[in-house]
């Protein structure tokens, strides 16, 4: 049996990140060689020194939305008309864009939000729950006047996860500096580390870079509850891979280069895409891959990535790569050395 369990450890509270560091490629790096269990300590700049000319860097394209939204409940004492004089009593996660008006979304409180509420967010923007789905998930049909993302920036607040509790100054740190298609209620966290200065390093070494895309929505929310890991049951996200990405990645591949993914979300991306093979063909759909220790891995040769919550679906995917106890050594070891973790933290490159 895989065993939740078995993937935890010890994490003093003051070693998760609160916030970004100034710039963006000075946080630490913990480097493990998969070939001789070697670990390296440097700075996420040095990430060009383990990158050869030939190799392609995977990137997940994704923009994190400012998909937070508090609102008033609409009932027969709280009118529309009303709900401005009243305190913002319910909160809207948007997760998944069903179509033009319609989202997937975790609201709060879920006892009150049934089928057929209505919740006012502003004067420009209202939604109505039409459908109800498992722990907390509502499907909403929006009525807004303008353009929706236009009203989002306004209305909404960037999703941070709940274990940062500092406010973030600004929002664009929150994103990748690659980052462009609207779509994503999480970050992809290892790919903040990049800056234009640093990807233009790469390029010029002759390493390609070849963008995918996964929105990552309800998945990142979920804990593992189950003890039996292989029992959790992931929830779909929307991936896209282009003609020109999957063949540069086919070309380095054939050609000897290596697939180094930026992040575990661009992991399970070519993952859910790849043939048995391992080559790809452009596509899109959705996914609810869910890669653990004795998963065989098609066509990812290396991986950067942050380091994640215990006894996540993150970490059990890093422990598929890298093994399961390597990656706890790399782990604690860290601690020891007060690496910053989660999102806003420091970086591990699995080589």
């Amino acid at each position: 049996m895989l065993k939740t369990s078995d993937f935890d450890y010890y994490l003093p509270k003051e070693l998760i990140a609160q916030h970004p560091l100034e710039r963006r490629d000075s946080s630490r790096l913990a480097v493990f060689h998969r070939d001789t269990g070697e670990l390296e300590h440097r700075h996420f700049s040095d990430v060009t020194d383990y990158l050869r000319a030939g190799d392609v860097l995977v990137i997940n394209e994704t923009r994190v939305i400012p998909a937070r939204l508090l609102g008033v409940r609409v009932t027969s004492t709280v009118t529309r008309e009303k709900a401005p004089e009243h305190e913002k009593n319910c909160e809207v996660l948007l997760l998944k864009r069903l179509s033009d008006k319609s989202w997937e979304g975790i609201v709060r409180p879920g006892r009150k939000l049934l089928k057929g509420a209505e919740i006012w967010f502003s004067p420009r923007l209202s939604a109505i729950v039409t459908g109800v789905g498992e722990e907390g998930v509502r499907q909403l049909e929006f009525s807004f006047d303008g353009v929706f993302e236009e009203i989002l920036d306004e209305a909404g607040s960037m999703p941070l996860p709940p274990y940062i509790t500092e406010k973030l100054q600004d929002n664009s740190r929150y994103n990748t500096v690659y980052a462009h298609i609207d779509g994503s209620a999480a970050a992809p966290t290892a790919g903040l580390h990049f800056t234009p200065e640093l990807l233009e390093k790469v390029r010029a070494m002759g390493v390609k870079i070849a963008p995918v895309l996964l929105h990552v929505g309800l998945g990142t929310f979920r804990p593992v509850k189950e003890e039996d890991a292989s029992k959790h049951k992931m929830h779909s996200e929307y991936y896209q891979i282009g003609r020109e990405s999957a063949e540069i990645i086919n070309s380095a591949r054939k050609n000897g280069g290596r697939i180094v993914c930026v992040g575990t979300t661009s992991v399970r991306t070519l993952e859910s895409a790849a043939a048995p093979d391992g080559t790809l063909t452009a596509c899109s759909g959705n996914t609810d891959i869910f890669i653990y220790p004795g998963y065989t891995f098609k066509c990812v040769d290396a991986l950067i990535t942050n380091f994640h919550l215990p006894k996540s679906t993150l970490i059990m995917l890093v422990s598929a790569f890298a093994g399961r106890e390597n990656t706890l050594r790399v782990y604690n070891e860290a601690v020891g050395l007060g690496y910053r973790f989660f999102s806003f933290g420091d970086s591990m490159m699995i080589v």
